[in-house]
């Protein structure tokens, strides 16, 4: 058995646990077709002794006949498993591999490059701590590399590994290396991703993989395993509570529980808690489990909830605490990531899918699409298949819903087409715009206002209308009799009598909507 025949992380006994206590750092690794991602994954998994002897014999063969490296091994073929990927020398499907060092352990994400398939790099980073984007120093920055920045970004992934591959095609110059290093920092930037590691690698030879490289004395950073090991995620502060009910369990007629995940914060039995979209207010009374009752539970367990009150919920609602409940809405504003065959356009009708939740999205007009170069959203009649644009959604009843910066699970979403039931775009929610109803509701009570005249305002009118009528009374009647006495006195008379038969006809006319707007 050789040095590469046993993986550290299957070794038994107190290595085995030694390795359970390890920390766990997800990571994907993507980047352009042709760029060298799954060669250098593989070479990763070669240098740092993850392979089996039985594995190696497998690879050469498969080298001899599949590979692309004139007989040499080819260790993009250790990830690439499906067919059509070997024989095009493309990844086509995520790819999973769990491995371990004496530091740490890994699940590494091999993503497709192939803009066909980018909708598949995104369902991997979704998942993932850190990106290890692979840009190969002969080509630069590709539009390709750019759209998974963008990806990345859209996902909340801040740290990023940057292996600039091929070193060896440029003659290891320190100059190439820094100017793609440069530009790259220049895109992220534009993103909010700022944590970059830059390493001048060559996946077909191992430079600078998890040992030094000779040619490259100018680099006085890591290896792309130290960056790996030492590399040190964002740790999400713990949130709100945030429940989305699964299921609603009736297992006789003395109980009645609402089932879930809890995707965010923490609950304990007497906790206030509100249901939306219903926004009902009510009391924890248990925390179910298989295992009994508990205490307390917190984000990434799965409970069941009883509350004090009867309430009406079902699958779809959200479980949040009282004081920081998201709001519940029939329209949001997101960007998409679009996959559909057919381009995104106003009027269309999609399912919408978020956590537990499903309702009906329809497309309203003012479409934006991100320009790649500029990083700016410029107005498109359509979102087309692998852009990424701006839309706001209008949805058939209110959910609960947050931008995505708040909480991922209940912030983010698919679009599914109802006749093929094909998810056609990942989206993450923006911003919550005011409801249509809600706009609707608000605009009646200001017509409402507008409208409705108080008794108060009426008896005023009335007054200052019959004092002016009765001093042209008491001019027109002094003109005509001569006496001030009986001017006076009829002047009087109008305006007392006048007044009550003014206001009694405001009354009446302010009740009536006819001609008003």
């Amino acid at each position: 058995m050789n040095a590469h025949s046993q993986p550290a992380a299957l070794a038994a006994g107190p290595r085995a646990r030694q390795q359970r206590a390890k920390r766990l750092l997800r990571f994907i690794a993507c980047g352009s077709v042709d760029h060298g991602k799954s060669t250098l994954i593989g070479r990763l998994l070669f240098e740092a002794n993850q392979l089996f002897e039985d594995q190696l014999d497998a690879l050469a063969a498969d080298s001899r006949k599949l590979g692309s490296q004139g007989g040499e091994l080819d260790y993009s073929l250790l990830l690439d498993g499906l067919a059509a990927e070997r024989e095009q020398k493309i990844t086509i499907d995520v790819a999973y591999r769990f491995f371990a060092t004496d530091r740490r352990k890994f699940i590494v994400v091999d993503a497709p490059g192939h803009e066909q398939y980018t909708a598949n790099m995104a369902t991997g980073a979704s998942a993932a701590d850190l990106a290890l984007v692979v840009v190969a120093a002969n080509d630069g920055l590709t539009r390709q590399s750019k759209r998974h920045l963008v990806i990345l970004s859209l996902l909340g992934i801040r740290n990023v590994v940057l292996a600039i591959n091929k070193m060896d095609r440029v003659g290891w110059s320190r100059q190439a290396f820094m100017a793609v290093d440069a530009e790259f920092r220049a895109f992220a930037a534009g993103l909010g991703i700022d944590d970059i590691v830059s390493i001048p690698v060559a996946a077909k030879s191992g430079d600078n993989v998890v040992r030094r490289s000779p040619h490259t004395a100018w680099h006085d950073g890591p290896t792309l395993l130290d960056a790996l090991e030492a590399a040190e995620p964002a740790i999400l502060q713990p949130g709100p509570l945030r429940m989305p009910i699964q299921l609603v369990n009736r297992p006789d007629a003395d109980f009645r529980g609402y089932s879930g995940l809890i995707v965010s914060g923490a609950v304990h039995i007497g906790m206030m808690v509100r249901l939306l979209p219903s926004g009902r207010v009510t009391r924890v009374a248990r925390i179910v489990t298989f295992d009994g009752d508990l205490e307390s539970a917190e984000a990434g367990r799965s409970v069941t909830l009883t509350f004090t009150d009867e309430v009406d919920a079902s699958r779809g609602d959200l479980v949040a605490g009282v004081d920081q409940a998201p709001s519940a809405s029939d329209r949001i504003l997101a960007r998409v990531f679009w996959i559909g065959d057919r381009a995104l356009g106003p009027g269309q009708r999609y399912l919408l899918k978020l956590a537990t939740s499903t309702a009906t999205a329809s497309v309203e007009p003012q479409l934006r699409v991100l320009d790649l170069d500029s990083r700016g959203l410029v107005e498109a009649p359509t979102i087309a298949p692998n852009e990424i644009g701006t839309c706001t959604l209008r949805l058939n009843r209110a959910i609960a819903a947050e931008p995505y910066a708040a909480c991922r699970e209940t912030g983010s979403f698919i679009l599914i087409d109802p006749e093929t039931f094909d998810t056609v775009a990942m989206g993450c929610i923006e911003q919550i715009p005011q409801s249509r109803s809600a706009t609707l509701k608000s605009s009646s009570r200001r017509q409402f206002a507008r409208w409705t005249e108080t008794h108060a305002r009426s008896l005023a009118k009335a007054m200052s209308w019959r004092t002016t009528g009765g001093i042209d009374t008491f001019v027109v009647t002094f003109v005509i009799s001569g006496s001030t006495k009986i001017a006076g006195s009829v002047a009087l008379a109008d305006v007392v009598t006048k007044i009550l038969i003014h206001y009694l006809h405001e009354r009446v006319w302010a009740l009536v909507p006819w001609g008003k707007r």
